[in-house]
Order: structure tokens, then C-alpha cells, then sequence
């Protein structure tokens, strides 16, 4: 059963329910993810599938669903951290996929969202760096995040962590909404933007490839700008949870050098309102070996996420894990 369809999740779920009324009362389970055209969406519709065992499905064990028994887990498409962190703090979404970065911040009430904390996120996993690509079109080049004072610029999605992150960035070299043209737009609707040309730039901060990007790389032609190592290193000492990466020369079409880029882990959250018991089957199906081949078979990032890194940087990111994946963790021998 394919429960990462682009229906949304009221009509999935009416359609899964007609099917298994009779059999008993499902449990449903929506993943906040992003946009289509990016990367939570692609790994949120994999973990829904891995974790769901829908009433009335075949045992694993007979090849059937390996995931937790009687769960339906949706994955929905959002504008990512901020609303799915919002959503999950509130009851309105089960889980979510968010940037680490602003997960801290929302969590502690810092920063933009100060006096506004979020008391009730949970980690599940660490799953993936995300890479800040900074898309400009083919042949264009500049020196530093300066050069995009009077420019028109896509800073990403109105509840994105990209957008948070970016505008924090941009600051630190002088450039802000009062001098350039900034424009709040998703993955897919910057690429489209940019190759027309009305962006002359566009941030997104996502798990190469992207499939937007891709696309835009293969059709009209793109540059990802390479930061230098002091500018690097800067971001690090402004926003300590985006740590210095690299895409590699060949991921899109033309670009052909490694780019030096800023990245942010991608984590899972889910709320302290969930039972122990259930955030503990979610979290052992989630690292179970059906999973595991759903992800090495689907987006290249699938195979970066791994029991081996579930925890990187999360002692240190001051947001606890919930207690159901933290009793996972721990019968695993990942944590003491």
C-alpha cells in the first residue's frame, strides 16, 4: 500500500477506513514533511511506510507491512519546520519532519521565537544533513552574501526553517527585506521563478538532489554558490547548528565542481503527548530491516539515515528525546 500519495490526508485516510472498518478502528498518524518538489516530502512518505501496518495487512513475517500493528502513518505535504514544529506542539499534526536549528529555538522560546516556547517537541531520530543550496542561474557567480543587496531573491516558504535561517544569514551581511527583493516562495515555485527570470536568486536548505533542482539543472541551467571557508565559518558562529558540508561535483547536471556549503540536520519530532508505547514501536519499526530497504530504494539521502547517526548532536541540541524512542535506544545498546 502506497500511503505516500500527493492525496491529501483527509482523503486517504476516507479511502483506508471504507477499506478497514470492518476489521478494527485504525490508528492514523500524520507526518508533516514540505513541498513536493524538495526532500521531507520523498522521506516522510518513506518512514509513513515503513511504520504503518494498517489493519488487515499480511504479517511481516509473510510479506506483508513491518511496521507498527494497526498504524496508518500519512505523510503530509507542509511548508516544513516551523509549521510542522507548530502543528506538532499543538495536536494538529502527530509528527514532523524539522530542521534542527529551529527546533532548538522553538523548543527553548529563542531567537524569533522568543517568549513563544514549544515545551512539548520530542526527538525521535537525527536523520539527514540538510544542504543550503544557493541556487543563482547558469553563469552567475558572486563573492559573498552582500552581493545580493538590490537583487531578487527567494528566501524560501513563510513558516520554513529555511527562511528563518536565511534571513539570519543575510543580516550578517548587510542585506535585509529593506534592500533587496525578496520573494517567500517553495523549492518548486523558486526553480520555476529563477528560470524565467524573475529571481536572479533562491535559498533552500534540503538533502541533495532535490528533484526541483534537478529538473532546473537539466532544462535551462543553474550555479550553486560556493561559500568560502571564513564565510563558513561564520554562519557556524551565528547559527552553531549549521556546520560546514559539501555537495559533491555531478549531483545536478552542469554543475560540475564540489560546492562548500553551510547544513542543518533534519530530525524527526513527535510530541511528549504520545504514549511511550507508541513512540517506542515507531521508533523500533522505524529502524527495522523492511525500513531499511525502503530507504537504501528510495531518495538518495534514504541511505545517510541509520541507527549509527539516530542520535548525532542531539545531547547537545538542549531538546530531549521522547521517552518511548529513548527506551528504544537504549534496549539497542545506541544509549546508555
Amino acid at each position: 500500500m502506497k500511503l505516500f500519495s500527493r492525496l491529501s490526508g483527509a482523503a486517504v485516510a476516507a479511502v483506508l477506513v471504507a477499506g478497514t472498518a470492518a476489521a478494527q478502528d485504525p490508528t492514523f498518524f500524520r507526518i508533516g514533511t514540505g513541498s513536493a518538489g524538495g526532500t521531507y516530502f520523498p522521506i516522510g512518505g518513506t518512514i509513513a511506510n515503513g511504520i504503518s501496518a494498517p489493519p488487515g495487512s499480511r504479517p511481516c513475517e509473510e510479506g506483508g507491512q513491518c511496521g507498527v500493528p494497526g498504524l496508518i502513518a500519512i505523510a503530509q505535504s507542509t511548508t516544513a519546520s516551523v509549521f510542522n514544529n507548530t502543528a506538532v506542539e499543538n495536536g494538529e499534526l502527530e509528527a514532523g519532519l524539522a530542521a534542527a536549528d529551529v527546533t532548538r529555538s522553538m523548543y527553548l522560546g529563542e531567537g524569533k521565537f522568543e517568549g513563544k516556547p514549544h515545551p512539548k517537541l520530542r526527538i525521535v531520530a537525527n536523520l539527514f544533513p540538510e544542504d543550503l543550496h544557493l541556487v543563482m542561474p547558469k553563469g552567475t557567480q558572486i563573492s559573498s552574501l552582500a552581493d545580493l543587496a538590490g537583487k531578487r531573491v527567494g528566501i524560501a516558504q513563510a513558516g520554513s526553517g529555511t527562511q528563518v535561517a536565511v534571513e539570519q544569514m543575510l543580516a550578517e551581511w548587510g542585506v535585509t527585506r529593506d534592500n533587496m527583493d525578496e520573494a517567500e516562495l517553495n523549492n518548486s515555485q523558486s526553480a520555476e521563478r529563477l528560470a524565467d527570470g524573475q529571481l536572479d536568486a533562491y535559498f533552500y536548505a534540503a538533502g541533495w538532489p532535490v528533484s526541483a533542482m534537478v529538473q532546473l539543472a537539466t532544462t535551462k541551467g543553474m550555479d550553486l554558490h560556493s561559500f568560502s571557508d571564513e564565510d563558513l565559518a561564520k554562519i557556524n558562529e551565528i547559527i552553531p547548528a549549521y556546520i560546514p558540508s559539501s555537495i559533491p561535483a555531478g549531483v545536478y547536471e552542469g554543475v560540475d565542481y564540489e560546492v562548500k556549503t553551510p547544513a542543518v540536520s533534519a530530525l524527526l519530532v513527535v510530541s511528549s503527548d504520545l504514549s511511550e508505547e507508541l513512540v517506542y514501536g515507531i521508533t523500533k519499526a522505524l529502524w527495522n530491516d523492511n525500513t531499511r530497504k525502503l530507504l537504501d530504494n528510495g531518495h538518495a539521502k534514504g541511505k545517510q539515515i541509520t541507527p549509527d547517526t539516530a542520535l548525532d548532536g542531539i545531547a547537545a541540541l538542549g531538546v530531549p528525546l521522547h521517552a518511548g524512542a529513548e527506551k528504544f535506544y537504549k534496549e539497542a545498546g545506541l544509549l546508555e
